[in-house]
């Protein structure tokens, strides 16, 4: 993947009914799931993270790269509005090295256009984010909103938008957006593996509902 995941579990989300697993199981080497209330510290780090969920003050990938510019200034600032240093990158100047190995300057190239290295997911329902969304040490993160997709998720909640992703379909779709937004590349099925299980299970219910006369 283009960028690593971490996904912060609700204690109560019945590892049965989660699709994070999904990601785990495919992409061993960049995701990683922490049970809350063990959530790492992102302080530091605030300016190359993006938390994914929607809210008043979620923007769209495409948008990315301009807010996390700002994020970063604010992290070198003691104010939003007045900053007395010079900004870091004209400190100094990096001396070029001799040699590059080719797939670092790959892997460089990729995230060089918004500082983006880390995305957050939260896996819980709908009515229990309230709690680990709120938690401060997820507080001052940019958040991303995936507007324009709507979800095929099997046990959809009554009440809320179908723009409401299930945690493997935000995962998805947020990688395809990244794909062609950020890295202004064309997708071409590179991240469909995803959906595997997501497709298989639809699959299923899907032709056991028909079956019993539901659909």
């Amino acid at each position: 993947l283009p960028l690593k995941i971490d996904i912060i579990k609700h204690p109560n989300e019945i590892d049965g009914k989660s699709t994070a697993v999904h990601a785990k199981l495919l992409a061993p080497d960049d995701v990683t799931i922490y049970k809350y209330p063990c959530i790492p510290e992102y302080e530091e780090k605030r300016h190359e993270i993006a938390l994914i969920f929607p809210g008043p003050n979620s923007v769209s990938v495409k948008d990315i790269a301009f807010h996390l510019q700002k994020y970063t200034k604010k992290g070198f600032c003691s104010s939003d509005d007045d900053c007395s240093r010079e900004p870091v990158l004209k400190q100094a100047k990096i001396e070029p090295e001799a040699e590059k190995n080719p797939n670092e300057c790959i892997s460089s190239s990729r995230s060089e256009g918004t500082g983006l290295k880390k995305i957050i997911f939260i896996d819980s329902t709908w009515n229990q984010t309230n709690k680990i969304i709120t938690d401060e040490r997820l507080q001052g993160l940019l958040q991303i909103e995936l507007k324009t997709r709507k979800t095929c998720f099997w046990r959809h909640q009554k009440g809320k938008p179908d723009t409401y992703l299930s945690t493997i379909e935000a995962i998805y779709y947020f990688l395809v957006d990244y794909h062609q937004e950020i890295l202004k590349e064309s997708y071409k099925g590179q991240y469909d593996n995803l959906l595997f299980f997501f497709s298989f299970m639809y699959t299923l219910i899907k032709d056991a509902k028909c079956c019993a006369g539901k659909e």
